[in-house]
């Protein structure tokens, strides 16, 4: 006769893996709030310093964008901020090293985009411009998939073009909801930096 598993043995080690997964979780968004505070790379909402230099190295130009999705705040944001309310500014030509990490219970992505709107305006991001860098996702199931609470990813774009850009979430209908941060690439900007309207 065979023995199975016991309920008591199966909640156990259900109850075990939830305290490393929520574990895990916590140390992830502590490290993020360390690096965040040491590198500036997320930005501050104070009215009192309305424009947030971005870590950069200057040797091969290249700016590092961190984003978080908080499960804090508005539903749908990156490090607090929906509809656009963030800009990021950034010299054209430069390269971006971009990361992504999700802090809610939801899958998100990030995706660059070279906008055609002014504002998201269908659920599928690529209907409203040129997707040129997806993040945490495939370029064929960006509507679909994303990185789950508790993780990161991170890509690199090259030589950004002087324009208008978008940096928003791909599954369908989040960047419509608010999930969306204009990326300015300027010639005349010199150092990289943000503003938060």
């Amino acid at each position: 006769m065979k023995k199975g598993v016991s309920p008591t043995f199966t909640a156990i080690v259900a109850i075990v893996v939830a305290i490393v997964v929520v574990g895990a979780s916590v140390y992830t968004y502590q490290q993020f709030l360390a690096y965040s505070a040491k590198t500036s790379a997320v930005v501050s909402t104070t009215s009192t310093t309305p424009r947030h230099t971005l870590k950069y190295d200057p040797t091969n130009k290249t700016v590092f964008i961190t984003l978080v999705t908080l499960s804090s705040g508005p539903t749908f944001n990156f490090n607090g901020t929906d509809f656009g309310s963030m800009v990021i500014y950034v010299p054209a030509g430069w390269n971006l090293y971009i990361t992504f990490i999700n802090q809610e219970s939801l899958p998100h992505n990030l995706n660059l985009i070279a906008n055609d709107t002014a504002t998201p305006n269908s659920p599928n991001i690529a209907s409203d411009g040129k997707i040129l860098l997806t993040i945490g996702a495939s370029s064929s199931d960006y509507e679909t998939t994303g990185i789950m609470s508790g993780q990161s990813a991170s890509g690199l774009y090259t030589d950004i073009q002087p324009g208008i850009y978008w940096l928003a979430c791909g599954i369908a209908g989040h960047a419509e909801s608010g999930m969306w941060v204009v990326l300015v690439a300027s010639s005349n900007v010199t150092t990289p930096y943000v503003v938060i309207s």
